[in-house]
């Protein structure tokens, strides 16, 4: 899934939520970071719950860690059509 949005300075970014072991997120440096520093933390996967721990292969925990740390503006699905 592609996800569009800032970061806390106002920033703009694009990312790519892959799922894949080898580059879970890819485009912008900062959020790769952000994932890489937040791995195994709890994130709330809605408003109110439930927590799950950040694993970067999961879109769904990345997604979630996105929509508490950053504002996300768009997500879409990857061009090539699928989820991931």
């Amino acid at each position: 899934m592609l996800v569009t949005g800032t970061l806390d300075d106002g920033s703009a970014y694009q990312v790519e939520i892959t799922g894949r072991e080898d580059r879970p997120v890819v485009g912008s440096r900062r959020v790769r970071a952000l994932v890489e520093q937040r791995a195994g933390q709890p994130v709330l996967l809605g408003p109110l719950g439930p927590r799950k721990d950040l694993v970067a292969t999961e879109p769904e925990t990345v997604l979630a860690l996105l929509r508490q740390h950053t504002v996300v503006v768009e997500v879409r699905p990857s061009a090539d059509g699928g989820e991931t």
